[in-house]
């Protein structure tokens, strides 16, 4: 259970946050100023490609793969964008070899010299990505790596002759937030996903794989620094959406629904957040296929008894069981043009309304990317099926016209409130690494 005086004392936060995850979160948005930066001095700013490759692979695992689906999620349709990710050594060893040395990368059979290799860690230490630039040296693949300046990893992106992009650190390593540390198991802090996505927003907009002007980019570093001002430790719950969102999410299994590419990276990011600094499962789904592949849940053993109308019971019970809850992950500003948002999702919305629906930086927006009614009927149902199951809904969404601005905009607000779910929750107590948990 969430303590929420927790949340309301700063103290009590600081004192909570031992491994500095709320400083860590604050600082994004200078991370990833200083990230392009150093991109630049590394000698992205003087790259003059040739047109756009015929694919791009990103590979990484943890975070680095999560940046790659925000990559993948932000990409223009000018060409194929895959997220590599690993498969394991088959070695008699078995867990005798350590974790990072045990994966492995492959680059698919039709890979060849018109395409481009993204490997991306935040360590830089992985024999397997060292493999895989070898073997796209090998097909003639052009590569760029993002990893610390003198890691394995960047010294094998100029042996193979590929461009080595530095990745910004924090001096010490986070310490283990949870009671049983596994040694060879990597643990990353939540920035390290900026200082692996900005350098490769800047190289894929100069090869016309990604819309992410160089405006863009520092427009998204704004929207983290307002996010860390407006989601402060000092800031009281209730005026704090990160931690307002925290305590909506005490107790329950969200539902991340999302409504399109941009929206369902941020709901894989934040279910990774939620594991990560709260210790909390989430499960993620991309409407309009959510509400097919999820209605058993909503009908299921987590679901409310749709025939239980007992007014006098005692609902202090309810709150020892888990509870299902959806979260609306869009762009679309429904909440503000649509005021009836169980409004019947097969009608349309009157002459003025849809009038007004062209007004703004959305009619832009929309046209861009073929945004129908269908969107706004699909989000209608969604509310619909929710209610009519009894199951709480709640809305993340982003009018930001730009999708890296909105990306940074929901991830900023989800990581924060991952981290304040954690922060304050009864129970949880950190133990140095390698201690044993006390007999009992």
């Amino acid at each position: 259970m969430i303590e929420e005086r927790v949340l309301d004392n700063p103290d009590e936060l600081a004192r909570a946050d031992d491994t500095e995850v709320l400083l860590d979160l604050a600082s994004a948005g200078a991370i990833v100023r200083t990230a392009v930066r150093l991109a630049g001095e590394a000698g992205l700013d003087r790259l003059h490609p040739e047109g756009r490759p015929r694919a791009v692979f990103v590979a990484g695992h943890g975070t680095a793969a999560l940046a790659g689906e925000l990559l993948a999620a932000l990409g223009s349709g000018s060409c194929p964008l895959t997220v590599l990710r690993p498969t394991t050594a088959d070695d008699s060893a078995g867990s005798a070899i350590a974790y990072t040395s045990a994966l492995l990368w492959n680059l698919p059979g039709w890979a060849g010299p018109s395409d481009l290799l993204i490997a991306l860690s935040s360590t830089g230490a992985e024999p397997g990505l060292v493999a895989l630039l070898e073997q796209g040296y090998a097909r003639g693949c052009s590569t760029v790596v993002v990893a610390p300046a003198d890691s394995a990893l960047s010294e094998a992106a100029l042996q193979t002759r590929g461009l080595p992009l530095p990745f910004l650190a924090r001096a010490e390593a986070p310490r283990h937030r949870t009671a049983f540390p596994e040694g060879d198991l990597p643990r990353e802090l939540p920035s390290s996903l900026w200082g692996l996505l900005a350098p490769v927003l800047v190289l894929t907009d100069l090869i016309g794989v990604v819309d992410a002007a160089p405006a863009s980019v520092q427009a998204a570093a704004d929207r983290l620094d307002e996010a860390a001002v407006r989601c402060r430790p000092g800031a009281e719950t209730y005026g704090n959406p990160a931690k307002t969102l925290a305590v909506q999410l005490d107790g329950v299994l969200p539902l991340l629904w999302s409504d399109g590419p941009c929206t369902g990276a941020v709901a894989l990011r934040f279910a990774a957040a939620l594991a990560d600094l709260a210790g909390r499962p989430a499960v993620c789904a991309t409407l309009p296929e959510a509400l097919s592949t999820q209605y058993g849940l909503l009908a299921g053993n987590l679901a409310p008894d749709p025939d239980e109308d007992d007014f006098f019971r005692d609902r202090a019970e309810d709150g020892a069981e888990l509870r299902l809850k959806v979260l609306l992950l869009h762009r679309s500003p429904e909440p503000d043009q649509h005021p009836d948002p169980f409004a019947d999702p097969l009608s349309d919305p009157p002459a003025d309304q849809r009038a007004d629906q062209q007004v703004g930086d959305w009619a832009d927006e929309r046209a861009e990317q073929g945004r129908t009614p269908t969107s706004r009927r699909i989000l209608a149902r969604a509310r619909r099926l929710a209610m009519d199951h009894q199951i709480a809904v709640s809305e993340l969404a982003s009018a930001r016209s730009d999708n890296l601005e909105a990306i940074a905009e929901l991830v900023a607000l989800t990581d924060f409130a991952a981290a304040y779910l954690g922060l304050a929750s009864s129970g949880t107590a950190d133990v140095p690494a390698g201690a044993a948990p006390a007999d009992t």
